[in-house]
């Protein structure tokens, strides 16, 4: 009696079979397998009855599967395999809510979605999802020659997540994608960090003043001086920076236009201001003060465009970056993000401590020394009294040509009376001011140096607007 408690679902069918018992789809089925019934058969069959209902109450049993020869199959309520998109799609949904829960990144979450939907899905997704095997995934990222080690990498690995994901209804079989290996990334195969001269950044933060303006020169400025990553600086609240102490918190980013509560390698930071970062970040909020009076600034970012609207892409001054540096300066180009790796050589050649560098930039030890090692020793003294100097304050060349550029916008700006840090005597309309620079402001959107569609439509290269026609420079030539 105890016996066939034990087993029930289980039960031996004459000398030869070994009958089932469970329901499926709301209906009761007995299917029998051939194989002796003995005790030890009796125990297999038991186990394999627990891995149906599980698969049942997961919705992955296909009853054709397990029992091809049962002779009313034709009456049995079966559901299809399922396809990889189906799978993709379930992968991505429970990425979704893991995003939800901030357990994973939306920067992590929109390459998943990408990668599957533009190289997976066309390739295998209306394919059975346990028929696909490692050859099949192999011999389509074998089709991509030109990817780097590291495209490469991403790619198979959201594969592989989303197989993991798949396959976990599967626990009794091999998922394929295990069978990707990484590939290793070398030195060599990493763009080679390109740091900035002092004199060489002094002369690029002076041209972004002069073509583009105090608040773009003020974004430059404070990331030279700073190290900030990108998506850091456009991230950084007024409720972040004291002043007094002269120091910021990095708490947080900006990436493909969605703020996250955590920086690149999320650990948050409180940033020393040398006496240059500080000069900056009090010109750019005595800005901010001047722009909000006149009701251009509806948020709480330090820096924005010279319209005061925020920064809510990454790419926003590269193309400004590229014009001042390769065509201003005809210099060599460099990625803004230079601008970072400046900032820490600087921080190595004048002889700070290698652990503070660390922590102020965000970087571990270990990248320290692989990543900046050459910067440790051989610096010129002229070099590094140069860098001290600069870290000290801007220079008064600099400082003279934002006293003037901001006088001339000051000027041609209407004037508050009354106890406002701009009044000089002069009475004004705000609602009237206020209209008066949306106008400009929607008269002078910035262009790109180089619109295709212009050139397809045969218009001559003269014709192309300048890329330095700012919302200031027009807006003085106008008044």
């Amino acid at each position: 009696m105890g016996k066939k408690a034990e087993r029930s679902g289980v039960s031996p069918l004459g000398k030869d079979r070994i009958q089932f018992d469970f329901e499926f789809e709301g209906k009761r089925y007995r299917p029998s397998i051939k194989r002796a019934p003995s005790e030890a058969n009796l125990e297999r069959a038991l186990k394999q009855l627990e891995g149906i209902k599980e698969r049942i109450a997961r919705g992955t049993f296909v009853f054709t599967e397990e029992f091809p020869k049962y002779r009313f199959l034709k009456g049995v309520r079966t559901v299809g395999p399922r396809t990889c998109n189906q799978v993709f799609d379930s992968f991505l949904t429970h990425c979704e809510s893991r995003l939800a829960k901030k357990d994973l990144a939306f920067v992590t979450v929109d390459d998943y979605r990408s990668m599957l939907n533009f190289i997976w899905r066309p390739a295998i997704g209306d394919r059975d999802f346990e028929s696909i095997r490692y050859s099949d995934l192999a011999a389509e990222v074998d089709k991509y020659v030109h990817w780097s080690k590291k495209r490469y990498n991403n790619v198979i690995s959201v594969i592989r997540c989303a197989f993991e994901y798949g396959y976990r209804d599967l626990p009794d079989k091999r998922n394929p994608a295990e069978g990707f290996k990484t590939l290793k990334i070398t030195k060599k195969d990493k763009d080679p960090v390109d740091p900035f001269p002092i004199a060489e950044a002094e002369q690029l933060i002076a041209a972004i003043h002069r073509d583009w303006g105090e608040a773009q020169g003020n974004y430059d400025e404070f990331r030279f001086f700073t190290g900030l990553r990108p998506s850091e600086e456009i991230a950084l609240l007024v409720s972040d920076c004291d002043l007094d102490r002269g120091t910021v918190r990095i708490t947080k980013a900006r990436v493909r236009n969605h703020d996250k509560d955590r920086t690149k390698n999320g650990d948050d930071r409180t940033i020393e201001l040398c006496p240059r970062a500080l000069e900056v970040l009090k010109r750019q909020l005595t800005l901010r003060d001047r722009l909000k009076s006149l009701e251009l600034i509806q948020h709480d970012k330090v820096f924005f465009k010279e319209t005061g609207e925020e920064i809510i892409n990454l790419q926003f001054g590269y193309e400004r970056w590229k014009q001042t540096l390769t065509k201003t300066l005809k210099g060599r180009y460099r990625d803004p993000y230079c601008a970072r790796h400046s900032w820490t050589s600087w921080l190595l050649m004048t002889g700070k401590n290698l652990l503070w560098a660390a922590s102020q930039n965000g970087h571990s030890v270990q990248v320290m020394l692989t990543v900046y090692a050459q910067w440790l020793e051989g610096a010129g003294k002229e070099d590094i009294e140069a860098i001290n100097t600069a870290m000290d304050g801007a220079p008064a060349t600099l400082r003279a040509q934002i006293e003037t550029n901001r006088a001339r916008l000051l000027g041609s700006l209407p004037i508050p009376s009354g106890p406002h840090s701009l009044a000089v005597g002069r009475q004004y309309d705000i609602v009237l001011a206020r209209k008066c620079l949306k106008r400009k402001r929607k008269r002078c959107q910035t262009v790109r140096a180089f619109d295709p569609y212009t050139l397809s439509r045969g218009a001559p290269s003269t014709t192309r607007p300048s890329l330095r026609n700012s919302w200031e420079t027009l807006w003085l030539s106008s008044t």
